[in-house]
């Protein structure tokens, strides 16, 4: 399970290391995940909102909304929408309010720090939910979980974008070479934290993907859940209605 893996070997709790990974990182956090996903993660993020558009939400919760590129979209892309982003990392957290002021959306983004296990929200708030590339590092996936579909409104509908194994050939060799191998380096080059990049893959590879991940949304209460393969199996979105 994601849990057993961490981005450093320094003792400390899942969340205190991925808080203090994304702290290091948040400087060039855009940079390398749009550099080192070739861009491809932008179109998933479309494929995301053009899903959740169509229950035309009020108010969404973007959970792990690091610098705020799914909170940004969201809000432009559902104009009657208001977006509130949470983040572990105050460094994520600040680089995402730059840009909400940048791109003028300041009174329809908000963006707060906080934790996936225990969101400072009432029950039956958000009218939408979605986590891009944030569930693989909750310590306690299904807190985490159980705490999205607690503030929820009854059919709400709650997406989730997240890395998945590949299993076809000649994609699922490509990938783990370059996830294991160039990833890491390129990443540590950038961002001069030599872990980041290695947790990703490490990461990715202990995530319960396709059917077990929808297990675990089944788990925790929510309903008619199901799963889209992306980009041959390097990605998946998942999609549950509370």
């Amino acid at each position: 399970m994601s849990t057993n893996v961490t981005p450093y070997q320094d003792g400390k709790s899942k969340k205190e290391q991925v808080e203090a990974m994304f702290d290091s990182v948040a400087w060039r956090y855009d940079l390398l995940n749009h550099l080192l996903s070739m861009g491809i993660d932008i179109g998933w993020r479309k494929k995301l909102i053009r899903h959740m558009k169509a229950y035309d939400p009020k108010h969404i919760l973007d959970m792990a909304t690091g610098t705020a590129d799914l909170a940004i979209m969201a809000a432009k892309r559902i104009p009657s929408a208001k977006v509130t982003g949470i983040d572990l990392s105050k460094n994520m957290i600040a680089e995402g309010d730059k840009k909400v002021i940048k791109k003028e959306l300041a009174d329809r983004v908000s963006l707060k720090v906080g934790d996936s296990e225990n969101i400072q929200e009432e029950d039956n708030t958000f009218d939408a939910g979605m986590v891009a590339f944030g569930v693989r590092n909750f310590e306690n996936l299904d807190k985490g979980l159980q705490e999205l579909h607690r503030v929820l409104k009854p059919g709400a509908p709650f997406y989730i974008l997240e890395f998945s194994k590949p299993t076809i050939f000649p994609v699922k060799q490509v990938f783990n070479l370059y996830f294991k191998a160039v990833l890491p380096i390129v990443g540590r080059l950038l961002s001069k934290d030599k872990s980041a990049y290695t947790y990703l893959y490490e990461s990715v590879q202990a995530f319960p993907d396709y059917d077990q991940m929808k297990a675990r949304m089944e788990g925790v209460g929510f309903k008619d859940c199901k799963w889209e393969s992306l980009s041959f199996g390097i990605c998946c979105l998942y999609r549950g209605i509370k």
